[in-house]
């Protein structure tokens, strides 16, 4: 990418917000990480809505289940509710290992569920992961993409 990479973390734990902004600094100088702290101002920064007007739109979204004010199941539902979020991947980077919570995500169409390993080491090497995958294998639509599906060209069947 050409570009910096914009990762948005939804988490209300000040000491994994910090893990995740450390993993990110080692594994590379081209991404900025913004972080809100409930799912309200989650929703506030991606629709960019009151302080958050100027805000980018993420090419990634890490998100924590358990937040105040507005769960992260119902911001993850919101976003792949929304035409204009749908495409972000979301990241669901939680403490939670209930299965009931890995199936609901993953049927609200989450694009990967990962429990958040207690060792620090593993958690740095888990974000860094994260970030090896989304930015230097996967190939993500540019946030200019068309919003709206393709019709098939005059060649395709």
């Amino acid at each position: 990418m050409n570009r910096s990479t914009e990762i948005l973390l939804v988490d209300d734990n000040d000491a994994d917000v910090g893990l995740v902004r450390e993993a990110l600094e080692e594994a590379t100088a081209s991404g900025r990480l913004h972080v809100v702290g409930d799912g309200e101002k989650a929703m506030a920064f991606l629709r960019r809505q009151g302080i958050y007007t100027r805000a980018v739109r993420p090419d990634l979204i890490l998100l924590d289940l358990n937040l105040p004010r507005k769960h992260g199941r119902e911001v993850l539902a919101e976003i792949k509710a929304d035409n204009d979020l749908r495409r972000i991947p979301v990241v669901i980077l939680t403490s939670s290992h209930n299965e009931q919570e890995v199936v609901k995500a993953y049927e609200m169409h989450a694009n990967c569920y990962i429990v958040k390993p207690f060792r620090f080491d593993q958690f740095i090497d888990t974000v860094k992961a994260i970030e090896g995958f989304w930015f230097r294998l996967a190939t993500l639509p540019q946030p200019d993409s068309a919003q709206t599906t393709t019709q098939p060209s005059e060649r395709d069947p």
